[in-house]
């Protein structure tokens, strides 16, 4: 695999963990559960290891906003889905858009390195 497409498996892996450490964080109610704090602290370092490593041929510009934005997208599913907070027509249109936001930063960062 080439390093640019590299960068982006890094990038998407790091985007999926920080779904996974905001997960984790809200269920350590605020760092006062042990076992959540701790993943959530493991997780958000191995998250932003990953990000680092996809910055070496990324744009950080474009790094940051596909890494936040597949965070705030799954982070609201999540939400959703395991806490019960609303998911209203409004936030449908907002991850759309998010979505859209991050798949075009992919399309036109093809070829464009840091």
């Amino acid at each position: 695999m080439k390093q640019d497409q590299m960068a982006w498996v890094w990038l998407i892996l790091a985007g999926l963990l920080e779904i996974v450490w905001a997960t984790t964080m809200k269920l350590s109610n605020g760092f006062t559960v042990l076992g959540p704090s701790v993943v959530t602290v493991l997780l958000l370092v191995v998250s932003f290891g990953l990000l680092a490593m996809s910055f070496r041929t990324l744009p950080a510009g474009t790094g940051y906003a596909v890494f936040t934005g597949i965070g705030a997208v799954g982070t609201v599913i999540v939400g959703a889905v395991l806490f019960d907070e609303a998911l209203t027509g409004m936030k449908l249109v907002f991850i759309a858009t998010l979505l859209i936001g991050v798949i075009g930063l992919k399309q036109v960062t093809g070829g464009e390195s840091a």
